[in-house]
């Protein structure tokens, strides 16, 4: 008993270890209004921001996303902590919008090593006959650090001095506390060899998972674009049209977004991969209804409802794909087909956010939003009637 324990209070420790960093990669979301006033960027500029860091994250994917299997999970996991930790400096030390793209690159950097290498990792450090719950402390310390990034920015930059900096402090006092347990927590990888042995690789995708591939992906595409939308404009949008000038608020809205999806994947592990897709499409769509309605309106109750309904339908469609996904790829390929899930689902981060960027300037911030979530709308809806003619088999 002792002994299972241990190996339960490891899987916490490194459940831990993974929400700290992935909550670096959200950190700055509530300070870029700040940035604008001190720098003078656009909106556009923002967008760029925000992006380049799903350019770093799909970069380390393709490059190195097997790093941890052959050099060892503790390795790379530091390696991704001393990544965060010079993210954490760039903003410290930013003196113009450069420093932003290099503290958000290095945080991309930081995530591509940690999203495969730490899941993996809770999960070897949990029991044998905890599989299970172990996937859930994973999925809960990805989402929930992705949560925890936005609402602790939010509350120190509001309530606390030094609204630019003390946030990075404290996540650089949490990366060297993670570093320090880290250090304490065993390695996992039997059977290590050299760094020259990790090849990059190539995203595949065989004729047989198509079928199942590409309304899934659809619909990962649009969960990660709402997240893309959430953590970048809407902190300008409460501003703008709906006067909320408190960063700790915008903060919140954004973790809440997070939060549900978590509470999605928990359900979707529950529900099975053939409904949790059509459902999870259904939901975004709401989601995405409920956004149009926010922007129309200028309703906080709606942004509100959209980060909860929309965050939970990107966690049934983002588990039921993945499940969906790997169930149906040949074993020898299975690694590369999610790899090539995990691209689509970060150019859903990247690429319609810019193009928000590009159409705030003639548009506006809420007419970019609306065409933005026009083209998301009738994505997810032809993914959610396929999937409702071509049911995923549960495997």
């Amino acid at each position: 008993m002792d002994g299972e324990r241990g190996r339960w209070r490891q899987c916490l420790l490194g459940g831990a270890v993974f929400a700290v960093c992935m909550a670096g990669t959200t950190l700055p979301t509530p300070l870029y209004g700040l940035y604008q006033e001190k720098f003078g960027f656009s909106e556009l500029q923002v967008t760029v921001v925000y992006a380049v860091y799903a350019f770093g994250v799909m970069g380390v994917l393709l490059l190195a996303g097997n790093a941890s299997d052959v050099v060892g999970r503790r390795p790379v996991l530091l390696t991704g902590l001393g990544l965060a930790a010079l993210s954490a400096g760039c903003f410290l030390c930013a003196t113009g919008l450069g420093w932003l793209y290099a503290g958000r690159m290095l945080s991309g950097l930081s995530a591509g090593l940690f999203t495969g290498a730490a899941t993996a990792y809770v999960i070897e450090l949990a029991p044998k006959n905890g599989s299970s719950r172990a996937t859930f402390v994973a999925t809960a310390a990805n989402m929930g650090g992705l949560g925890c990034g936005p609402l602790l920015a939010g509350v120190l930059s509001q309530y606390a001095p030094w609204p630019l900096y003390l946030p990075f402090v404290v996540h650089l006092a949490l990366v060297a506390c993670s570093a320090a347990v880290l250090l304490r927590l065993p390695e996992t990888v039997r059977e290590r060899q050299s760094l020259a042995a990790v090849r990059p690789q190539r995203p595949a995708l065989p004729a047989s998972v198509r079928r199942v591939f590409v309304p899934a992906a659809a619909a990962s595409f649009v969960g990660f674009a709402l997240f893309g939308v959430f953590t970048s404009v809407s902190p300008a949008f409460l501003v703008e049209s709906l006067g909320v000038h408190n960063r700790a608020v915008s903060g919140l809205v954004v973790a809440l977004a997070f939060f549900a999806s978590t509470a999605g994947q928990l359900a979707a592990g529950r529900i099975g991969v053939a409904r949790s897709l059509p459902l999870g499409c259904a939901a975004l769509l709401a989601g995405l209804l409920l956004l149009a309605g926010a922007l129309y309106w200028d309703t906080l109750a709606l942004v509100v409802l959209s980060a909860l309904v929309g965050g939970g339908g990107q966690g049934l469609t983002f588990r039921g794909a993945l499940s969906a996904v790997a169930g149906a790829s040949p074993a020898g390929q299975r690694a590369a087909v999610i790899s090539m899930l995990f691209v689509v689902a970060y150019a859903g981060i990247s690429v319609p956010v810019i193009g928000v960027g590009v159409l705030t300037g003639p548009l506006g911030l809420e007419g970019a939003g609306l065409v933005f979530l026009a083209c998301m709308t009738a994505l997810v809806s032809t993914a959610a009637v396929y999937l409702l003619r071509h049911p995923v088999r549960e495997e």
